[in-house]
């Protein structure tokens, strides 16, 4: 009901033939461009405040530009970098255009290995100057780098100190500008050790340049530098000698998937952008695996290597419930598992008067589950009719026929998102006005004051708009009972992997926490929970525990539902509000890949997660009492 900022997403294409291949082929040596063009585009929901491509070119005498890079900010910025470069091209004859020796020669991005990045910031920082692909300047070819990510580190203090206790200085207090800096540095030391080698060979002039762009091998970069790295990441780089790597945490927690033939390499967030592109079957694109790496060489050699050894799976199951396209047909399946496993909790809270109750859903994310939801419903009802049929002893008359056929799940699109209103008045109770009618109703979609109303989505996080906007306008549709379903668990800490969810008050299953504390005279816990969290600042990260987790300890999940109803539920509301949410037991078996929950249990599965957590509750007591 509220979209997350989330974590970004990345694009790779490595060309393995010359760009006359394509021009023959494809009618155009921008085949790379265009495919890097569709994979961005369909990822376009993993980045809506900036984007960014870079480019090298193979082929490249001294003297002669060889990588690039474009960038822009805002919800368009991936038609405006494409246009920029496109507007290299505007001016040129047809003959030139289809002349790839040309392109390859003199335009400016016409290159074999294409990058882009699509972002979202977890960091609250913003502006060009933090919009990826980052880039490394040299005048060494093989130093030259430029670094994408899809990533959040928990230890960028630890890793800051390491670098600039070498000597480096970081042009910004940000990860992606420290960790540039980090790979940079040891890129640099591993051309350096190259370059000792081939002149000890006896090699000179450009002959050394040329061995060590034959011999530089990024797995040794990569295994000094990512084993510090504490968080969930994919990060993709390429240099300008033509060397290229895309790799996975050790914990599997940010996606990557990648697809190579005679032709191309690609790499992307997700799986189905890169079916769609290519138009291949899933089975043919491949799971980048934790603390793996996948290199392509100069030469076009391609090869996977274990950089660093894989830790316990925590792939995100954000990730399956929202974060990506449900046309992956694993996440589709995963999706409709989710809403089915509600039927028990829905029939209970509609006291299974399936007769009286409307089935409907939040656009556009919950769909999917909604679908399953109404599949588990009408196994149900299936049931319910066997049951009836067996039970009459006499045979079935017509009318109890009759009945026992009208027997149906009702569905209705009952809520439709509006066009999304700029909030861009700041006078508060107008602002608020106007978030209220992001959504609509379709009048009619219910039987007042009779009809039970239950509205699936995939995630209730803060609650915002849901008070301001859902509960009210479903409200006018007069229902006996409103029941708001979320197809995910409560979320109830924050995320330090790469999703935009930080501060504890902003959890609206924490705030119906600890307004039951304060309900039931156990303000005291929320000291007691805060002293522990300050005394385990001098503890080694290793040794941290989540005591965050005692806040909600005295409370069944059902309690706190209820709580977070009571609060999300405006005065004037007529219906009886109550919201239902996945149960962790429902998660794990809808999304047995993807076991990373900690945002629901707790559970951080890196040291670095447990020490922010900790921080975060002393942060809110220290502001909030």
């Amino acid at each position: 009901m509220e979209e997350l900022k989330h974590e970004c997403g990345v694009a790779m294409i490595r060309l393995l033939k010359p760009l006359e291949y394509y021009e023959k082929k494809y009618g155009t040596w921008m085949y790379g461009l265009n495919k890097l063009y569709l994979l961005m585009e369909k990822q376009h929901n993993r980045g809506q405040e900036g984007a960014g491509l870079a480019c090298v070119k193979l082929q490249a005498n001294p003297g002669e530009e060889y990588m690039f890079r474009e960038r822009a900010l805002g919800t368009s910025a991936i038609t405006e970098i494409f246009e920029a470069v496109h507007s290299h091209y505007t001016s040129l004859a047809e003959t030139q255009l289809h002349n790839a020796e040309y392109a390859e020669q003199v335009l400016p991005f016409a290159g074999e290995i294409y990058m882009g990045h699509l972002r979202y910031s977890t960091t609250g920082k913003s502006g060009i100057s933090y919009i990826h692909p980052f880039l490394r300047r040299n005048n060494w070819r093989a130093k030259n780098l430029s670094l994408c990510g899809n990533f959040n580190l928990t230890n960028v203090d630890e890793i800051f100190e390491k670098i600039t206790a070498k000597g480096q200085h970081p042009r910004k207090y940000a990860d992606t500008y420290i960790m540039l800096e980090e790979v940079g540095h040891r890129l640099d030391r591993e051309v350096e050790r190259l370059y000792a080698k081939c002149e000890n060979e006896g090699l000179e002039g450009m002959d050394i340049t040329y061995a060590i762009e034959d011999q530089i091998d990024l797995a040794n970069v990569l295994k000094k530098t990512t084993p510090g790295w504490d968080g969930g990441y994919v990060i993709c780089g390429i240099t300008g000698s033509g060397e290229s790597f895309s790799i996975r945490d050790p914990w599997g927690i940010r996606p990557a998937f990648w697809y190579a033939d005679d032709e191309v390499v690609v790499l992307a967030s997700e799986r189905p952008v890169i079916q769609t592109a290519f138009n291949l079957s899933s089975d043919s694109i491949k799971e980048l695996l934790p603390g793996q790496a996948l290199f392509v060489n100069k030469k076009g050699n391609i090869r996977t290597e274990q950089i660093n050894s894989p830790k316990k799976n925590n792939a995100c199951s954000f990730e399956r419930i929202y974060f990506s396209r449900g046309s992956d047909k694993d996440i589709y399946q995963e999706r409709k598992q989710l809403g089915e496993n509600l039927v028990k909790p829905l029939l209970d809270a509609i006291r299974n008067d399936i007769d009286h109750t409307v089935f409907s859903f939040i656009p556009n994310t919950a769909e999917v589950a909604f679908y399953g939801m109404l599949e588990g419903f009408e196994m149900y009802l299936n049931q319910l009719k066997k049951k009836y049929l067996t039970t009459l002893k006499n045979g079935v008359s017509e009318q109890e026929l009759e009945h026992i056929l009208s027997m149906r799940i009702r569905f209705e699109k009952a809520v439709i998102k509006d066009i999304k209103l700029r909030t861009f008045i700041a006078e508060g109770n107008t602002r608020n006005d106007l978030a209220a009618h992001v959504y609509d109703i379709t009048y009619g979609s219910v039987e007042p004051y009779s009809d039970n109303l239950v509205v699936i989505d995939d995630s209730i996080v803060r609650g915002t708009t849901l008070k301001q906007s859902i509960i009210g306008i479903l409200d006018r549709l007069h229902p006996k009972k409103i029941i708001i379903v979320s197809s995910s668990p409560q979320v109830r800490y924050p995320d330090y992997y790469g999703i935009d969810m930080s501060r504890m008050k902003e959890f609206i299953a924490f705030r119906a926490a600890i307004a039951l504390l304060k309900e039931r005279d156990m303000k005291q816990l929320i000291t007691d929970v805060y002293q522990k969290c300050i005394a385990q600042r001098n503890l080694s990260k290793t040794e941290m525990v989540n005591h965050v987790k005692e806040i909600y300890a005295p409370f069944t999940a059902n309690e706190i539902s209820g709580k977070i109803a009571e609060l999300l539920t405006p005065p004037d509301t007529k219906a009886e509000v109550q919201i239902v949410y996945q149960t962790l037991e429902g998660l794990h078996s809808s999304c047995p890949g993807h076991p990373g929950d900690w945002y629901f249990s707790g559970n951080y599965p890196t040291p670095g997660g447990m020490k922010l957590v900790n921080e975060a509750f002393i942060n809110y007591v220290e502001q909030e009492f």
